[in-house]
């Protein structure tokens, strides 16, 4: 394999396998600030609105182990192309979906692409520099353009929606799919070392299936529209699965996840964090894209430029996050990011975004910096607790933490926000049940319920409806403040041994 040394094509490699990360990462968070426009394009419920965010970053969740061992067996080039080719028709198919069930589909569908795409650019970075110092300027390179394709997200959707209709953020990603393709048809080796043996399909069906079932039988029971009974059965089933899955893994003699990493209290701490860190940035994101625009009345693309400060810091947090855990350690470092993103959206929580000055702004980037830094610490815990064989399973680990985080974020934040709001939403006297039974739901129903209301009633609602979201903005901040902070002592507590791991590993 030493020919890639003197291959003289081995950054155009880089350049195309990142071009095809970009639209997966984009897709992660450009539509945050759609949410208003695509709930009342489609007349979406809640429930809806939340699948049709969470479904991708879930749903890939359960899909990237398997597609990576898929890609070990097959080749990474045939599953890149195989998932560039899917995710370009999907993206396709999304922007034209007439209504909401379709387009959760055609999100069940990126995320089968996206789940090909992801593990393969890693595994094609890491064959195609055999040189240590220079897949390590690739891997920065590649993790750079993770955090800022994240980043621009927003803005990117902001800026799309103030020209065009929402379908417009998907198809973004067809133009970039049809020159990524031919160039990593044309760019990437053929030849590639494969393991042998067969794919366990049925281990993968049951760790999607069950992670499926159980978020649902959460988003269900805390919306509270489906009886008990149903959501009780639901959730039973999810964990079965999972159960059975992990019995699987443990068994197996070529698991397709390797579960006894975490007998290790690192690679435990780092996949905690991973979870907490990337589930509070989507969620916080998320709320916020909608309280810009739903209470502060700002269009998509201010709501994106306000939320720059916590995009801009969470993209440079990387590299400050591997050169202060060298220099400090890795303990101190993941504690204190954590005790600081607790801090700020303790302050988030009582701020006054109508008159944000500059306090909002600098505890937007304290809170990105914070998290982002949280992140990267959680990754060096679980890589630096793996030895060099164990890489591929603990990565694959550590990428799920990563998308499970952001699917339970969205959920939880999305669930407690409904919640919280209907108990926070006082409506005017006189209106009919089935109304406010639907504007109790969530500040989107508010708006298309009040479409139907007269002029004064219709804005009687929206205010009590703002007034409710505001509300239930700062609890939501309250709650994850102290989730933050109890996170923070669990990892003081499991990262005890890892001072010389982590500085030796660095």
């Amino acid at each position: 394999m030493s020919v890639h040394q003197s291959d003289p094509k081995r950054w155009l490699v880089l350049v195309a396998v990142m071009l095809a990360f970009l639209p997966v990462v984009l897709d992660m968070t450009i539509l945050h600030v759609a949410v208003p426009t695509l709930t009342q394009a489609l007349g979406a419920s809640n429930t809806q609105v939340l699948w049709i965010i969470d479904i991708y970053p879930l749903l890939m969740a359960g899909l990237l182990v398997p597609m990576g061992t898929l890609a070990d067996r097959v080749g990474n080039r045939r599953i890149l192309l195989a998932g560039l080719t899917i995710f370009g028709l999907a993206s396709a198919m999304a922007a034209f979906a007439p209504n909401a069930p379709l387009l959760i589909a055609t999100r069940m569908l990126l995320a089968v692409g996206g789940a090909m795409i992801m593990p393969c650019v890693l595994g094609i970075i890491r064959r195609t520099f055999e040189d240590e110092t220079e897949r390590g300027v690739a891997l920065g390179l590649w993790g750079t353009v993770g955090a800022a394709g994240a980043a621009v997200g927003p803005l990117i959707g902001g800026a799309l929606l103030g020209h065009f209709w929402w379908g417009s953020v998907f198809l973004i990603n067809v133009p970039v799919m049809a020159v990524v393709l031919p160039a990593c048809w044309c760019l990437l080796s053929r030849r590639e070392k494969i393991t042998h043996g067969h794919w366990p399909i049925g281990q993968a069906m049951l760790l999607i299936l069950g992670m499926i079932a159980t978020v649902y039988a959460i988003k269900a029971g805390f919306a509270g529209r489906q009886p008990p009974a149903l959501v009780l059965s639901v959730m039973a089933t999810g964990v079965a699965l999972l159960w059975l899955f992990i019995r699987m893994q443990l068994r197996s003699a070529a698991p397709m996840l390797d579960l006894s990493l975490f007998a290790r209290p690192a690679i435990i701490a780092g996949i905690v964090m991973a979870i907490v860190a990337s589930g509070s940035l989507a969620g916080v994101e998320l709320t916020l894209a909608q309280e810009l625009q739903y209470v502060l009345d700002k269009t998509p693309f201010q709501a994106g430029l306000f939320m720059v400060p916590i995009m801009a810091a969470a993209a440079i947090g990387g590299p400050v996050a591997g050169w202060l855990s060298a220099r400090f350690g890795l303990r101190p470092v993941a504690c204190l990011s954590l005790a600081i993103s607790a801090g700020a959206l303790a302050g988030l929580a009582i701020a006054d975004f109508h008159d944000p000055g500059l306090i909002v702004p600098m505890l937007l980037a304290a809170l990105g910096l914070a998290l982002s830094i949280g992140l990267t610490a959680s990754s060096i815990a679980i890589m630096g607790a793996a030895d060099t064989r164990e890489a591929g399973a603990a990565g694959a680990l550590e990428a799920t933490g990563y998308e499970l985080g952001s699917g339970l974020g969205i959920t939880l934040f999305g669930v407690f926000m409904s919640v919280v709001f209907g108990h926070n939403l006082v409506l005017p006297d006189g209106l009919r049940d089935s109304l406010t039974e639907r504007a109790a739901l969530s500040m989107g129903d508010v708006y298309i319920t009040a479409q139907q209301l007269d002029a004064d009633d219709g804005a009687a609602m929206i205010a009590a409806g703002k007034a409710a979201f505001s509300a239930t903005h700062s609890i939501l901040l309250t709650a994850a403040a102290v989730l933050m902070a109890l996170l923070s002592i669990l990892v003081y507590v499991l990262l005890r041994q890892t001072r010389s791991v982590s500085v030796g590993h660095h």
